[in-house]
């Protein structure tokens, strides 16, 4: 059978690579979208220029250009989004709006995957606040796709292990420590971001993926929090302080915190403990 083309938006961001990577490895035409607002930022314009030299065929497009996405979405049978809904970084979930506009528009596109790949956000109805605002966001975008009649598929990895495993699923540092950790949650699922963008493109030419969440959950991978610190003491050769955080405990602990603390910590302590 024949290859899906495939758009990737934002595949020089962090999870766009790993899309981008196994979209070429799985053979399929592969597009990526080249923004004029990349400026001077060196390292982007290296990444894209790389994918060009593996095969992949850049396309300029801005979102200040409907036009342009129209002619861009037209190359492809297939638009994958890695747009970042992360605080710390850019926060781009809704422009997205302007992509399923622009593929409602085109017409031809038989697969539509937005920028979701870690928890459901179907399921975060319930998530602390301000976290849960890219849970929101992430809902008005797939309604939107749903409304304009767009096949689509939804993509839940729950948590990539560069930002969960390196730092025994503490909130803050991404490298594990020597002395104490604190225990925020009972279980839940690491996938590793190469995995994820494996998963994601070979869902895109499945048709049991058609209209449904890819739920990425390999037996192996799902763990408690504890038994990845026991992993580590192993390692090491030593045992840790560990510390039990309690909702109460961690509810009291934002209070005092910049906005963009309380987000990035709402959203972890979300994943560590209700949505798995």
């Amino acid at each position: 059978m024949e290859k899906s083309r495939v758009l990737i938006v934002g595949g020089s961001g962090y999870i766009g690579r790993g899309l981008v990577k196994a979209s070429l490895a799985l053979g399929h035409p592969t597009y990526v979208l080249q923004r004029p607002d990349i400026g001077l930022d060196i390292e982007k314009i290296q990444i894209l220029l790389d994918f060009k030299q593996q095969g992949a065929r850049l396309v300029e497009a801005s979102f200040s250009d409907h036009r342009s996405l129209v002619e861009a979405v037209k190359l492809v049978d297939v638009v994958v989004c890695a747009l970042s809904g992360v605080h710390h970084r850019s926060h781009s979930i809704l422009m997205q709006l302007k992509l399923v506009d622009a593929a409602k528009e085109a017409g031809n596109i038989k697969r539509f995957v937005p920028s979701e790949y870690g928890i459901d956000p179907a399921r975060m109805a319930d998530a602390l606040s301000p976290g849960r605002n890219t849970f929101d966001e992430k809902m008005v975008v797939s309604k939107s796709i749903e409304d304009a009649g767009i096949p689509h598929t939804y993509v839940s990895a729950n948590c990539f292990a560069g930002y969960f495993v390196g730092g025994l699923c503490q909130l803050k540092p991404l490298i594990p420590t020597r002395d104490r950790v604190h225990l925020h949650g009972d279980g839940t699922v690491f996938v590793d971001e190469d995995d994820v963008g494996t998963y994601t493109i070979k869902s895109v030419d499945d048709p049991r993926a058609l209209n449904k969440t890819l739920y990425i959950r390999p037996p192996q991978n799902v763990m408690s929090q504890m038994e990845l610190v026991k992993k580590w003491e192993k390692l090491i050769g030593k045992q840790l302080e560990k510390i039990s955080i309690s909702e109460e405990e961690f509810l009291a602990s934002k209070k005092g915190n910049t906005v963009q603390n309380q987000l990035h910590f709402c959203s972890s302590h979300d994943y560590l403990n209700k949505y798995n």
